[in-house]
């Protein structure tokens, strides 16, 4: 897959990119992001869940707390599992969390943070980079690479 590039001016139009990057998605694909922290993450990850829920309106929230958080859907790709990765260093931290338990049951397990692991990429047999760099305001750089 050649290498995406995208631009967007608000909230919206950084879900609807998200949503239209879903429609590629496969089960036990991983999805993880480079960005600063309010670059657009979350926003990107919203848009994924409402293609994959079939629009249904569903809170999509940083799992910054939480580590993780996990949306279920009727489909191919069964769940969504949202990861934030800023406290983590390690494969021994995702182990710590159950990470390996998760990433090949049948959902697409998107990362925020993933530079903090580096091997991470190695772990999917499909993975995409997905790096979204503010530009100002509200303008968003998106780029997609597989």
């Amino acid at each position: 897959m050649p290498t995406e590039f995208h631009t967007t001016h608000c909230v919206e139009e950084t879900e609807q990119i998200g949503a239209l990057f879903a429609a590629k998605l496969a089960p036990n694909d991983g999805v993880l992001f480079k960005g600063d922290l309010g670059a657009g993450k979350t926003c990107f990850t919203r848009g994924i869940v409402r293609f994959l829920s079939h629009g249904a309106d569903v809170t999509v929230t940083s799992p910054t707390f939480a580590l993780m958080n996990e949306y279920r859907f009727d489909g191919e790709i069964n769940a969504l599992y949202h990861f934030d990765l800023y406290r983590l260093t390690s494969s021994d931290d995702l182990y710590g969390i159950g990470f390996y338990d998760i990433i090949n049951s049948g959902g697409v397990t998107v990362c925020e943070w993933s530079e903090n692991v580096p091997q991470l990429q190695r772990e999917f047999d499909r993975c995409y980079i997905v790096t979204i760099t503010p530009i100002g305001d509200f303008d968003r750089e998106i780029t997609v690479e597989q």
